[in-house]
C-alpha cells in the first residue's frame, strides 16, 4: 500500500540551485516488533511540500515489522525518490530517530541482522549524493511525517477490517 500525498511539478523549479529539506518517520503499533510497520516522509524545497509518500514498511504481523524497519523504509524511499527526480542539490534529511541518524552518521554501530540489508541499502544510496546531511531532531519538528505514519495506519487498519467482512 503506497500512496502519494501532495505533488508539485519538479520540472518546475528550474535548474537554480536549490535546498531540499527531507523528514521521514516510522511506526509499529499496536505493538512493536509484530504490528502494523509504516513509513512516512515529506521534502520541501524553499519551504513547500513537493513531495510526500506513506505506506506499509513490512508485512503486518510478521517478525519483519518492526518501528526500525520502518524508520530505514522511510528514509530509503525518500533518497529513491530523490536520486529517481535527479535532486542532487543540497539535502538536509530530517529524523526524531536517534538511532537510524546515529547508524547513518557512524557514531551507533548496525548488530540487528534485520537491518544490515537496510542500513547497507540506504548508505549506497546516501553516497550518491554529493551534498547530503542527516541529523536528529526532536519530535515536534517532525510532526507532519508523524502525521502522515499515523495516517498510514489507519489506514491499514481500515483496509484490514474491509478485507474481513
Amino acid at each position: 500500500m503506497e500512496f502519494i500525498v501532495e505533488i508539485v511539478d519538479i520540472q518546475s523549479l528550474g535548474m537554480l540551485s536549490r535546498l531540499i529539506d527531507v523528514y521521514f518517520d516510522g511506526l509499529c503499533q499496536p505493538v512493536n516488533p509484530g504490528g502494523i510497520a509504516c513509513y512516512a516522509f515529506l521534502i520541501r524545497h524553499d519551504g513547500k511540500i513537493i513531495h510526500s509518500e506513506y505506506g506499509l514498511a513490512a508485512k503486518p504481523y510478521s517478525k519483519d515489522s518492526t518501528n526500525n524497519v520502518a524508520e530505514y523504509t522511510a528514509l530509503i524511499k525518500a533518497l529513491e525518490w530523490l536520486s529517481g527526480n535527479q535532486m542532487h542539490d543540497s539535502i538536509r534529511i530530517k529524523s526524531d530517530s536517534k538511532l537510524v541518524v546515529s547508524q547513518i552518521n557512524g557514531e551507533y554501530k548496525v548488530k540487528s541482522k534485520r537491518i544490515v540489508p537496510l542500513y547497507k541499502q540506504a548508505m549506497s544510496l546516501k553516497n550518491s549524493f554529493p551534498s547530503i546531511e542527516i541529523a536528529w531532531v526532536p519530535r515536534e519538528e517532525n510532526r507532519e511525517a508523524d502525521a502522515l505514519t499515523n495516517r498510514a495506519y489507519r489506514e491499514a487498519i481500515t483496509s484490514a477490517a474491509r478485507a474481513n467482512r
